[in-house]
């Protein structure tokens, strides 16, 4: 990989950069964040990084806000310390479902935190899965939005399962749905939904075939749980054999652990883009690393080879 590159890491989840470090062999940077006592964040970098291509990883996930501080602090930091690039893995790109003005005088929130990472310094991004595509426009430099379906469905391919479907939970997830059903060769419904407000689901209609089918609902991520529980319970009412469910990034705030422990799902596959504790890890929940794609995309930009392999 060359001396002038560096790996570091923030907070939001550490273990996810080790991995990445140990598939490209290469060490860790080190650095130190600490608190003054008011709470303010202080960056220490503790080795020279001058004329070096830097790439930091953080996820801006809870505490959302903690994160995105410590991620451009540290920006801030490297900008000064003379860094050739300073290129941000962000497994989990946090304020990306205000994306639009869906009502009056409302915030575009995935714009503006655009414009804090450039305007901290960031030359480049790489992400996993952005709630909306168009995210990578809102960005006057670099983006590589890298895609979690195919580990997923890598996944569900080598439990080898009969008559499935695959679902979307609403209609913004479609092509999600489809590119996983083409790896899968099955087809694909729909739960035509509505959603009043924020984290608040109103079922209205299944769209597509399930009778009698193994139906894998998949989404990019999920937080409350309230969309996927709902759509699992009218899946099997509509005569679904049984109900999978997985999604790239587990935000699983608030009530999501006892609604999924509860519900008719009978495996929720998720990624390690989110640091999940261990109170959060239960026995139908199954994890897998995003580790290797982000150490390959790390790899091919570095080198600079295409990565546009990395996207099927």
């Amino acid at each position: 990989m060359g001396e002038n590159l560096k790996i570091f890491t923030l907070n939001s989840n550490p273990k996810l950069a080790q991995e990445i470090a140990e598939l490209l062999n290469s060490p860790l940077g080190k650095s130190s964040v600490t608190r003054f006592s008011d709470g303010e964040v202080q960056i220490n970098i503790e080795e020279s990084i001058r004329g070096c291509d830097i790439y930091l990883i953080q996820s801006t996930s809870e505490p959302a806000n903690e994160y995105l501080m410590e991620l451009l602090i540290m920006i801030d930091a490297m900008k000064r310390a003379s860094a050739k690039t300073i290129n941000i893995l962000i497994p989990y790109y946090g304020y990306a479902r205000q994306d639009r003005k869906a009502r009056s005088r409302e915030p575009i929130t995935a714009k503006l935190i655009a414009n804090l990472l450039e305007t901290a310094g960031a030359t480049r991004v790489i992400t996993v899965d952005l709630h909306a595509p168009q995210i990578q426009g809102f960005f006057d430099i670099p983006v590589d939005q890298l895609l979690g379906v195919p580990i997923l469905a890598d996944y569900f391919q080598e439990k080898d399962l009969d008559d499935i479907v695959v679902v979307a939970p609403d209609n913004g997830g479609l092509v999600r749905a489809r590119k996983m059903a083409s790896f899968l060769n099955t087809s694909i419904a729909f739960i035509d939904k509505r959603r009043p407000k924020p984290n608040v689901v109103e079922m209205m209609d299944i769209v597509g075939e399930i009778k009698g089918k193994r139906a894998i609902i998949v989404d990019d991520l999920i937080d409350t749980a309230g969309t996927i529980t709902l759509a699992a319970n009218a899946l099997i009412e509509k005569g679904a054999k049984d109900v999978f469910a997985c999604c790239t990034h587990a935000v699983l705030s608030g009530p999501a652990i006892s609604r999924i422990e509860g519900s008719v799902i009978k495996e929720l596959v998720i990624t390690n883009s989110i640091y999940l504790p261990e109170e959060k890890q239960i026995k139908k929940m199954t994890t897998l690393s995003i580790a290797p794609l982000l150490a390959d995309a790390l790899e091919r930009i570095h080198n600079q080879r295409s990565i546009s392999e990395l996207f099927s």
